[in-house]
């Protein structure tokens, strides 16, 4: 049931054009007034937008969902990568504490190096090998520093209907190549950005009905269930597109498992990218689907 307009909760989503924040905009409209902004409304390079918007809207719950995410740009551009995951963020943090607000905040992966032989958990020790890893976990720094009410949700591997990824870019290049060589040495566990948003609104869900003992704060990790590589991932991707009846060049059996040595890009990629989610699982009883499951759904979203 929608909450009275009059007392509903004011909810702010940053970053509301990216593929996590238009979910979001779905996934949280049930519990309260979604006000969202984007960069032409809240610069979050700008410290100054940022308390503008939190003193006007004053919201009880804030999900930042912007970022500066173009990983191998950033080994160029650390300023700006600085500025908006890790500047940005200690402003909102603050402002967020100042005003009694929630914050939720996403991160990611990179925060590790990924030489762990197994997925790595909340208390595992961060070493982040790329500035957009450098900077992410600066932010994560900044809000457990300046919020006391305040989640860090890490993810990996996200992709979603909405804006570019890597299932949309296998679909092209399986329609314009006859052949596709794709890593197969790293691993991790495609993640929908529809499930984060909907794991958002599962865990907001407890905090405004009141049951904030149901809302710990710190860091948790949120990947979907399972893990794949790179190859793994386009293989299916192209695999179940042709099952739905998509037409391609390439094939399943024409997708080529390289290495990272072969592919070789600006920004270092964890080998391994698995994160452990018993915690979350533990304090909210919220279990994760396997990747697969969530895939599908978003290539059924795409091919439609």
């Amino acid at each position: 049931m929608q909450p009275d307009a009059h007392d509903a909760p004011i909810f702010l989503v940053t970053g509301c054009n990216g593929q996590v924040g238009f979910e979001l905009r779905r996934s949280l409209a049930p519990l309260g007034r979604i006000v969202a902004v984007d960069r032409t409304t809240c610069d979050m390079s700008r410290p100054g937008d940022i308390r503008r918007v939190m003193e006007s809207i004053r919201p009880d719950v804030v999900v930042n969902a912007a970022a500066y995410t173009a990983v191998d740009k950033a080994e160029s551009d650390a300023d700006t990568a600085f500025a908006v995951n890790a500047t940005a963020v200690g402003v909102l943090a603050e402002a967020a504490q100042a005003l009694g607000s929630v914050l939720v905040h996403y991160s990611t992966d990179y925060v590790f190096d990924g030489v762990s032989t197994r997925a790595y958990t909340e208390q595992d020790v961060t070493n982040p090998q790329s500035v957009y890893g450098k900077s992410k976990l600066a932010g994560e720094e900044a809000i457990l520093a300046n919020c006391g009410r305040a989640i860090v949700l890490r993810t990996s591997w996200v992709a979603g209907a909405h804006g570019a990824n890597f299932a949309k870019t296998m679909l092209r290049l399986a329609r314009e190549r006859s052949s596709l060589r794709v890593i197969a040495d790293q691993y991790g566990a495609p993640t929908t950005a529809a499930l984060i948003a909907d794991v958002t609104a599962q865990i907001l869900g407890r905090r405004t009905r009141g049951n904030s003992e149901a809302f710990p704060s710190g860091i948790y990790h949120l990947a979907a269930a399972g893990e794949t590589s790179w190859h793994g991932y386009a293989t299916e991707v192209v695999r179940y597109a042709i099952a739905k009846g998509a037409t391609f060049s390439a094939n399943p059996a024409s997708i080529e498992a390289i290495s990272s040595a072969e592919y070789p890009l600006p920004a270092p990629r964890p080998a391994s990218s698995r994160l452990d989610t018993r915690k979350l699982r533990e304090t909210f009883g919220i279990y994760l689907p396997d990747w697969q499951q969530g895939v599908h759904h978003l290539l059924d979203q795409i091919l439609n």
